[in-house]
């Protein structure tokens, strides 16, 4: 069996479709942000490749006799949009200093702050982990990119890569834990009564609004409900951001590959869809994703991004649920502080050098306020 990284061949790719789905899922386990099936959504979307910025550049490692190991979702970056782990200081920085950051090699699942793994390894085959971030490496410099991250890996990776000299990086979520509850009043009754009574009162105001609420799955979501879905997210991008990263094709796309895996929560008025959110459902987790409403309803965001995901979670047994990126708004509702991780190689060594320096710094601020952040725990301490 292969034990160095001059045993396997590792290929680049610029299409998720150069690979099979059932060689590439062998790795890939299963969170769906990883799957053939979402990234291949992505690409035949026209949502990643051509003038978005995301080039895939897809690595697969093989041992001696053509079996794929190990994999790794990979993109050459033309700007640091939809990452979510932000390195547009270290860009500038580099940029003024006469240095070309751009491009640079992302290992990620494009547009989603999902936490999960980024360097697929067969299972039976750990020893390619460290020839695939090995591989990465040198793939860097036939590409000519300044520098790899990969970002919301986990924690194992993060620890692996950070004994091989990568960079590590880490950051805040706020998550939902399911302590084993058996309804949504169960979950209510661990906490304090002042937001016991603010979750109720919640919930209670959205419902009054004239609107039902209707959770739909895989072959249950229409073609004319995934158009609808696309205005709200429309809706949501040109409010905030200004610009939409997923094209009209990917939902579509998304919930016939992925199946009973996506989870829709609907708020309808009159049996018109008025507000949506988008959930994707893992191994062990219910992720949040996208979320977008074409009216203004008191507590709805909460109702249908939040509430009705820890009722389906409760439902269902989910250990979690990953609600997505920022937002402290989130503990008082149930979602507590949790680690991300990232880890990252700078080829230049002025450059990786400061980024350590900031980094070093960065790690126990970061850790300092997820302790403040607790404090803030809805839960009961008896």
């Amino acid at each position: 069996m292969p034990d160095t990284a001059a045993e396997y061949t590792l290929s680049l790719h610029p299409r998720i479709a150069d690979l099979t789905a059932e060689e590439w899922d062998a790795c890939a386990g299963g969170n769906p942000f990883v799957s053939h099936a979402f990234l291949s959504a992505l690409e035949d979307s026209g949502s990643t490749g051509g003038r978005t910025g995301w080039f895939p550049q897809h690595a697969a490692l093989r041992d001696p006799g053509g079996l794929l190991v190990a994999c790794a979702p990979c993109y050459a970056k033309a700007n640091s949009y939809g990452e979510y782990v932000f390195d547009h200081g270290w860009a500038n920085a580099y940029e003024r200093a006469g240095g070309s950051y751009y491009p640079k090699l992302q290992v990620a699942a494009p547009f989603s702050p999902v936490p999960g793994p980024r360097l697929l390894v067969r299972p039976g085959h750990e020893h390619a982990f460290g020839a695939l971030a090995q591989g990465l490496r040198q793939a860097m410099e036939q590409l000519k990119c300044s520098s790899i991250h990969i970002t919301f890996c986990t924690r194992a990776e993060w620890d692996g890569l950070g004994e091989a000299g990568w960079l590590q990086r880490i950051g805040t979520q706020f998550h939902w834990q399911n302590d084993g509850f058996a309804s949504f009043d169960d979950f209510l009754a661990r906490m304090s009564s002042r937001k016991r009574k603010q979750i109720k009162r919640e919930r209670r105001d959205a419902a009054a609004q004239g609107l039902t609420f209707r959770t739909l799955r895989g072959a249950e979501i229409t073609p004319a409900l995934w158009r609808r879905f696309h205005d709200f997210y429309r809706n949501t991008t040109d409010r905030k951001w200004g610009s939409a990263y997923l094209h009209g094709k990917f939902w579509a796309l998304l919930g016939e590959r992925l199946g009973d895996r996506v989870v829709l929560m609907l708020a309808e008025r009159d049996g018109q869809p008025v507000a949506g959110a988008l959930n994707l459902w893992g191994e062990d987790a219910l992720y949040g994703r996208n979320w977008g409403a074409t009216e203004e309803v008191p507590f709805l965001h909460f109702e249908l991004c939040y509430y009705q995901a820890i009722d389906f979670a409760i439902a269902h047994g989910i250990s979690r649920v990953e609600a997505g990126a920022q937002g402290e708004h989130k503990i008082q509702r149930g979602y507590l502080p949790a680690e991300t991780y990232s880890a990252h190689w700078i080829g230049h060594p002025g450059l990786r050098a400061a980024v350590s320096d900031f980094l070093a710094q960065e790690r126990p601020a970061i850790r300092a306020q997820m302790e403040e952040l607790a404090t803030l725990s809805p839960f009961r301490c008896d």
